[in-house]
């Protein structure tokens, strides 16, 4: 059996992970991390030396998360301006060739290179992961079927990352893309049970297909260890107060699907086609309504979303912090600027605006 922490805290307590890039200050170009700048705990390696992570510890509100990151992100610039180096917050960086970045030499990140080879190698991109403190197991398998259907909604909201190797790539969430190339990714299969997931992970390390059971990259995840449903749908926002809004959306979101199994599991063929759309076309996808009747306009689904959530939103107290979300259009920013200015000019918005 995997050790769990569900219910060893209160519901609906919040964990937040930016994942940054790393670059010179006079380069923009990706950059490895010096080890001063990290402290393995709040700030942490990445498969790539050129990414780090920002982890909050358990904050039990949204207004607590937002000052933890606030705090993480100046002192964690601060320790890279000392080196010449600056960080930035995007789904994936403009000029970056992945091939060409260095993979973090620790030994479970070489043998997952090892294992994955190019799909591995690939995978230069950086995402938002929200934890939300859920009461046991069983409520937190519920709650995952029932935030399943809403998540590609969140992607596409999300969608900050339309270059790659400095070329558009036509998609508004190009890490989603790459993502899919890992085994485990998407949405994860239907389980029956906690103890059916709990058998599943398991076997994959008995296999010898994974050292852990994190070593599953679907889009939504149970974390044991933490007692969280984790949702890591989302690319990384840019600025702060968007990486916020998606920590309130999620934590709504999971507080009200309030642990209550659905009729029937989420259509795992709705949400592949709903996920493909969100990462083309970001804010201009259409996507099938989580009813499976009709399509919707991904800002009109957004919209929808938030009046679902609403009520939740109230109790706890975020209404204010979602106003970002609405007309959020990162990628087409992204775009714009590029196109107008020039790919190092946007490198040097991202790096401002982080």
């Amino acid at each position: 059996m995997i050790p769990h922490a569900f219910g060893e805290r209160a519901p609906l307590t919040l964990g937040v992970e930016e994942e940054l890039f790393v670059v010179g200050a006079e380069s923009l170009e990706p950059a490895p991390v010096p080890p001063e700048l990290l402290d393995g705990e709040r700030c942490k390696a990445e498969l790539f030396r050129a990414v780090v992570e920002l982890t909050t510890g358990v904050c039990g509100s949204v207004e607590e998360a937002a000052a933890e990151l606030r705090e993480l992100r100046a002192g964690a610039r601060r320790r890279a301006a000392e080196a010449g180096l600056a960080l930035a917050a995007t789904g994936t960086w403009p000029t970056a060739v992945a091939d060409e970045q260095e993979v973090t030499p620790d030994p479970g990140y070489l043998a997952f290179v090892e294992y994955a080879g190019s799909s591995a190698r690939r995978q230069f991109c950086s995402g938002l992961h929200v934890h939300v403190g859920v009461a046991s197991p069983e409520m937190c398998m519920a709650a995952l079927e029932r935030v399943l259907p809403w998540l590609p909604v969140v992607l596409a909201t999300s969608a900050n990352s339309p270059y790659l190797a400095g070329a558009e790539t036509g998609l508004a969430s190009t890490r989603a893309e790459l993502l899919a190339l890992l085994p485990r990714s998407g949405a994860p299969p239907v389980f029956g049970s906690y103890e059916e997931w709990e058998r599943f992970a398991e076997r994959l390390v008995a296999l010898g297909l994974a050292d852990r059971y994190t070593r599953i990259w679907w889009d939504v995840r149970p974390h044991p260890a933490f007692g969280t449903l984790e949702i890591r749908a989302p690319d990384q926002p840019t600025r702060l107060e968007a990486t916020v809004a998606f920590a309130a959306l999620v934590q709504a979101l999971v507080a009200t699907a309030n642990g209550t199994p659905p009729e029937a599991p989420a259509d795992r063929g709705l949400y592949a086609q709903n996920r493909w759309a969100a990462l083309r076309f970001g804010a201009r996808a259409e996507l099938v309504h989580p009813d499976g009747s009709h399509l919707v306009p991904a800002d009109e689904l957004l919209a929808e979303l938030l009046e679902r959530i609403a009520p939740a939103a109230e109790r706890l107290g975020t209404t204010a912090y979602l106003a970002p979300l609405e007309g959020l259009a990162q990628a087409k920013t992204q775009l714009e600027h590029g196109r107008r200015e020039g790919l190092r000019s946007l490198c040097g918005s991202l790096v401002a605006a982080t």
